[in-house]
Parts: C-alpha cells; sequence; structure tokens
C-alpha cells in the first residue's frame, strides 16, 4: 500500500508515519498543502490522509481539488474541528471519513484499513491469482494451501503485483508503489526482490506465476508458464 499524509506537525506526522509503516505501508510524508496537491495528482496512492491544518492551501480546498480530478482514492481526514456542521462540510468536500484530534494511532489505523477494504481497485481482503492466496486483513499468503512467510517489502511487491494481475509493472512504477519517495536507490533492488519472491512464491511449483517481460518489467499472471 502507498499512502500520502499531508500533515504539517512533525511530531502527529513522525508517528503516524512510523506507525503505517510497521504495517508495511509505504508512506509519502508532505506537509505542505500546495506541494501535496501536486503529490496526489501525480502518483497512483491507495490512501490519502490529509490534516485540514496546513500552510499555502489549507486541506479542504486540497480535498476539493482532488476530487476533481479523481473521484476514487480514499481520503481520511484529521480536523481539530469536531461540530456536526463541520461534518457535514467534510463529508460534502468529498472526505471518506474523518478523525478528530487527539486520537490513537489503533483507531486511525481501524479507519485507514476500512477505507482501504471498501475502495474502488480490487480492494477486496483477498487477492487470488491461481492457486496462490494473499489475505491483506491477516497479511498471509498461501500458495496450493501452504503458508509462504514474505519480508515486509517481498508482501509489498507481492500485493501490488497482484492488484494489476496480468499488468506489465516497470520497474519505475513498482519503485514508485512499494519503496516511498525518500527512496533514492537504483531500479535493480525490484529485480533483487523480485528473485526473493520467485524463490518463495514459485520454485517448487511447476506452474510459475511471476514473469519477465523483458525490456519492460513484470507481471504476475494466473496461468503463469511451466
Amino acid at each position: 500500500m502507498r499512502i500520502l499524509l499531508l500533515e504539517d506537525e512533525p511530531k502527529v506526522s513522525g508517528f503516524v508515519a512510523r506507525g503505517l509503516t510497521a504495517e508495511r505501508c509505504a508512506v509519502d510524508i508532505v506537509a505542505d498543502g500546495r506541494e501535496g496537491l501536486e503529490m496526489a495528482q501525480t502518483y497512483p496512492y491507495d490512501l490519502i490522509i490529509l490534516d485540514l491544518m496546513l500552510p499555502r492551501m489549507d486541506g479542504r480546498e486540497v480535498l476539493q481539488r482532488v476530487r476533481r480530478k479523481d473521484t476514487c482514492v480514499p481520503v481520511l481526514v484529521l480536523t481539530a474541528r469536531d461540530t456536526l456542521d463541520d461534518k457535514v462540510k467534510l463529508f460534502e468536500s468529498g472526505a471518506d471519513d474523518y478523525l478528530t484530534k487527539p486520537f490513537a494511532f489503533a483507531e486511525l489505523l481501524v479507519r485507514a484499513k476500512a477505507l482501504l477494504r471498501r475502495g474502488p481497485v480490487n480492494r477486496s481482503s483477498s487477492l487470488i491469482v491461481g492457486d496462490l492466496e494473499l489475505d491483506r486483513l491477516t497479511q498471509q499468503v498461501k500458495r496450493a494451501g501452504r503458508r509462504i512467510e514474505l519480508t515486509a517489502k517481498e508482501y509489498a511487491l507481492l500485493e501490488y503485483l497482484m492488484q494489476n494481475v496480468e499488468r506489465v509493472l516497470s520497474r519505475n512504477m513498482i519503485i514508485e508503489h512499494v519503496w516511498d519517495q525518500s527512496f533514492d536507490g537504483i531500479t535493480n533492488i525490484v529485480d533483487v526482490y523480485v528473485r526473493h519472491l520467485r524463490s518463495k512464491v514459485d520454485d517448487g511449483f511447476e506452474t510459475k506465476l511471476i514473469r519477465t517481460v523483458r525490456g519492460a518489467g513484470y507481471m504476475i499472471r494466473s496461468g503463469g508458464e511451466p
């Protein structure tokens, strides 16, 4: 999962980002409304967590502008305002849910997971490709009923591939989705992780699900190849 966190309080953004990273999410932190809008309109995020009080452009305007171009991405608003009128205006502006400050990370996580589950782009609790199954609620992966243990980045890579079954994903696309914006490495890190993933997902099985598309990137397909 890739999440955009728009929050200008370093303590808040820090503890939220640490918690989400521990949940195997890639988190981009932005403390400025205009920059946050640009990020939201440039990259395909699975969730946006948006504080209302932001410099240069307030969160409500960011939300309204995001909704003009993207009606699908879930948006969780962080706000210190808790009157009924404020809540109504948030939903009218396009928010999917809100959380009143101060909040516990456990509640934010529950709300974020609920939004991700009900999102419009293949966000069911389970992703299935052939005999491979990934359960997003328990973060368990099984092939032919056998449990597969993955690291956090291996899991994120497999989830992204399975979200885009039969679609070729370039190394840059994978970097942008699985690694956060602070990653400044080279794209062959993707090749390394794909090799690790193949050794766990495909080795020992006649049908290979993860394919290399020469000169283009990688894909996963239910038919696979022998």
